[in-house]
């Protein structure tokens, strides 16, 4: 034997010898327990357990692709995690959809926690994620300001001008050009 071989059958031997031991070698397997030489997943701490109806729409959603792909994706791992159905273990719904054990655990807590329709179509924000710059009044008084006739010595309204413009006349405290172009775009 050479010694590279030699080397590869003395690691064999105990990865061998620790298997036999209850010892996993390499690779990740998941969180399991081992009982005897038998692999066995853990106890599941949130059970996922479908009425009819809602098992229906997850179908419906599944079948005509309706929603976003995390809305499928979402309805996929829920149909496989059913315990009165298939009851896939998270190893095995995570290797089909091509996601995370984690991602499993968490729809599963999810819908324990906050319900079916939350775990399904995602959580809404409370508030977006940056505030309004401008209030309604603010922003028709810019729009109206856009409209009327430019300053003397001035062809057209420019959105710096606008904006210097907005600011002397107390409108705002301070704006810049891009947030008065968004405004005047979202008008038309």
């Amino acid at each position: 034997m050479a010694a590279g071989e030699q080397g590869r059958a003395s690691l064999m031997i105990s990865a061998s010898a620790l298997s036999q031991l209850g010892i996993r070698v390499g690779g990740f397997g998941g969180i399991k327990e081992t009982v005897g030489n038998k692999e066995v997943p853990m106890q599941k701490k949130y059970i996922v357990r479908l009425t009819d109806q809602e098992r229906s729409e997850l179908v419906a959603v599944v079948k005509k692709l309706k929603g976003t792909s995390q809305k499928v994706r979402r309805a996929q791992i829920l149909l496989k995690a059913d315990a009165n159905g298939p009851n896939w273990t998270d190893q095995r719904i995570a290797e089909a959809f091509s996601c995370r054990t984690k991602t499993v655990e968490n729809i599963r807590q999810r819908l324990v926690e906050r319900g079916f329709e939350e775990t399904l179509n995602g959580a809404q924000r409370a508030s977006p994620p940056t505030e309004k710059l401008l209030d309604g009044e603010q922003e028709a008084k810019i729009i109206a300001l856009r409209l009327g006739s430019p300053p003397k010595g001035y062809a057209n309204w420019t959105l710096r001008l606008l904006a210097r413009q907005v600011v002397a006349l107390e409108i705002v405290d301070s704006v810049s050009h891009e947030t008065i172009r968004r405004t005047l775009k979202k008008t038309g």
